[in-house]
């Protein structure tokens, strides 16, 4: 739904053509990439809060996603143990090529650099190891970055810390950065400038930020990765619509960031054609009434990139 609200809202062609490496027509079907998709989640297991809800539906998601046109799924790597689990999820269920992940340590796990029972050179250690190991399936380093919006999971300057490693790994390793900012001012900005040289690209995922913030960050040669977390206020649709068409990205960030009935962008879904619906927006239940085949209700799937 990502894109077709994308598709309907600007005005002209030429503003809403996206780089094809996100999405291609061939032969009248969309096709797309879901540049973020945190597949590890356990929502995606049925488990929320710890407690299993509902059955697994790992595998419909991802048919879900496949039917509506996804083919190249990047999975979001938020911690050490995440980044491997992904890795774990692609040699078991990649028989079309369609998966591969981030490595490296959200803001607000970075704490866990320093909780590490080897200490924080070990942990970033691991976290390369899983590079070097698996290339084939590691495509960029992240998600990493700041995030001042949630202070009480991981301090600022412990946060810091940990993304100029992070930076460093980008380098040995040669990848693209997956990078995430919240509310942090400046100094977002100015660790990325300042270490700019060490990564030859880089996407800010999630991007809510002002038309100036985005400028900023699209003169430092940066993506901007769009969700429906990123289209949820009249402010945000014209930040969006700013954006230069070839530096825009598409993701989900599923299961979080769906566009929602409050968001300034839904109005603009009502123009998508039913059978287009269907694919992007299958029919949904709670899941205290989960039914196998169905999507569960304000849980995002990649499926909604379209």
């Amino acid at each position: 739904m990502v894109t077709r609200f994308l598709r309907r809202f600007f005005t002209h062609p030429a503003d809403y053509a996206i780089s094809t490496f996100l999405f291609q027509m061939r032969s009248g079907v969309m096709r797309f990439v879901d540049i973020g998709a945190n597949l590890t989640d356990p929502m995606f297991r049925g488990i929320y809060r710890g407690k299993q809800a509902h059955a697994d539906d790992w595998h419909l998601v991802l048919k879900r996603a496949r039917d509506a046109g996804v083919e190249k799924l990047i999975m979001t790597g938020t911690n050490l143990a995440d980044s491997q689990e992904a890795i774990d999820e692609i040699k078991k269920h990649n028989e079309e090529n369609m998966l591969y992940s981030t490595v490296g340590c959200h803001p607000t796990r970075c704490t866990e650099f320093e909780n590490h029972e080897g200490g924080p050179a070990d942990y970033l250690s691991k976290l390369l190891n899983i590079v070097t190991e698996n290339p084939s399936h590691v495509v960029a380093i992240g998600e990493c970055g700041l995030d001042y919006d949630r202070l009480h999971f991981c301090p600022k300057e412990t946060q810091k810390k940990y993304f100029e490693l992070q930076f460093d790994l980008a380098e040995k390793t040669k990848l693209p950065m997956f990078l995430h900012n919240r509310n942090t001012g400046d100094d977002f900005y100015d660790m990325v400038k300042a270490n700019r040289h060490k990564f030859r690209h880089g996407v800010v995922h999630s991007f809510t930020g002002s038309v100036e913030e985005m400028k900023k960050l699209v003169d430092l040669d940066l993506f901007i990765g769009v969700n429906g977390c990123s289209l949820k206020t009249e402010e945000n649709l014209q930040v969006v619509k700013e954006i230069p068409r070839d530096r825009l990205m598409i993701e989900t960030d599923a299961p979080w960031c769906e566009i929602r009935p409050t968001h300034a962008s839904h109005k603009h879904l009502a123009s998508v054609p039913k059978e287009e619906m269907e694919l992007y927006a299958p029919l949904t239940k709670k899941k205290e009434k989960f039914e196998m085949g169905y999507m569960v209700k304000n849980r995002c799937e990649p499926c909604a990139t379209g």
